[in-house]
């Protein structure tokens, strides 16, 4: 069974107010997600649709969400070759988390795109662990289309120009 549960719902939560930052670099869609069984993170970057998953995500780890987050962000991240440095500084930049609803139909639709290449990527999820660096690859490395730049492209290939404007 194919399951994609709003996060709120599954946080029991009332809906957030929708999002008002113009600047989609530093958006995140969150969504909990079923996969092989266990509830999981799935997390993708509205601006270039760099994608993670976290794996069989555990009770206490939904309740602080921004740290779920940003570990999961830095796992994926630092496996792509991108440096802790770097993921630090752009966390740095992105500020405090504010949870909003997804900006909007497109970016939904991207979200639903990348749910479905991780169920097509299902044979490189590793169940001995959270983090997902070949099901994270496989997803990134997979031409699509984002939000924030025109034509196809990989979510990798975004994130790597989008966090060289700031490499010093």
């Amino acid at each position: 069974m194919v399951e994609l549960v709003p996060l709120q719902r599954f946080l029991k939560q009332k809906p957030p107010p929708y999002g008002t930052e113009p600047d989609r670099r530093f958006c995140w869609d969150l969504h909990v997600i079923t996969l092989r069984g266990n509830r999981s993170l799935l997390a993708v970057h509205c601006h270039s649709r760099y994608a993670f998953v976290r794996y069989d995500v555990v009770s206490l780890q939904w309740a602080d969400l921004p740290t779920l987050f940003r570990e999961g962000l830095l796992d994926s991240l630092t496996a792509a070759d991108f440096s802790q440095e770097l993921v630090a500084d752009y966390l740095s930049r992105a500020g405090a988390m504010d949870v909003t609803r997804t900006h909007g139909r497109r970016e939904v639709a991207f979200l639903n795109r990348a749910w479905e290449d991780v169920l097509t990527s299902d044979l490189c999820l590793d169940t001995d662990r959270q983090a997902q660096p070949l099901l994270d690859h496989a997803v990134n490395t997979r031409p699509s289309r984002c939000a924030g730049f025109d034509g196809l492209g990989t979510g990798l290939e975004r994130m790597t120009e989008l966090l060289k404007e700031w490499e010093t």
